[in-house]
């Protein structure tokens, strides 16, 4: 009995291979696809970009949260056992 695989594409952001469900597809442009991860990052982008033009308190803690995220990346402390893998799982909910 012929066992169908999964189709899986790559994402256009890291290249990486996924399946269709963890891809996010492109409104006009459905043939780009990518991954949840990486919808994560360009949100994470394009709200630091909005951020920019207008000064707002939200914006102002983003702000913040990103310049820690910055320190942590270039000290290497996200590659450290357990307090790298808690400051990763931290990561995941902040803005």
């Amino acid at each position: 009995m012929p066992t169908s695989e999964p189709v899986v594409s790559p994402c256009w952001c890291c290249a990486g291979e996924f399946a269709e469900v963890d891809l996010v597809r492109l409104g006009a442009r459905p043939e780009a696809a990518i991954c949840l991860d990486c919808a994560r990052y360009v949100k994470r982008r394009a709200v630091a970009r909005r951020d920019e033009h207008r000064w707002t308190p939200s914006g102002a803690v983003r702000g913040g949260v990103q310049r820690v995220r910055d320190r942590v990346i270039s000290n290497g402390w996200h590659e450290r056992g357990p307090l790298g893998a808690f400051l990763r799982r931290l990561d995941r909910f902040l803005p």
